[in-house]
């Protein structure tokens, strides 16, 4: 009972298909196809160029970057 076997949910989606049409079931992934598209380009940055993004992505592949590290000053009156 807790289980369904793939004959009823090929049942499920002939009944889906009668009762929408192909057409419709088809306009309707087509609907979502692009709003995922839409979703995905609105995520992009639109100040940065598109070679920039690409570049951003990938990270360094060999080197290193040499840092110095220094202390922050106190101000007059910290408690350090």
């Amino acid at each position: 009972m807790g289980s369904f076997s793939i004959w009823h949910w090929l049942i499920v989606l002939l009944i889906v298909a009668l009762v929408f049409g192909t057409k419709k079931l088809r306009n309707i992934g087509s609907d979502l196809g692009g709003a995922v598209k839409g979703f995905k380009e609105g995520m992009k940055d639109p100040d940065a160029p598109a070679d920039a993004q690409a570049q951003q992505r990938e990270l360094p592949r060999a080197g290193t970057i040499d840092v110095d590290a220094k202390e922050k000053a106190t101000q007059p009156g910290d408690s350090r």
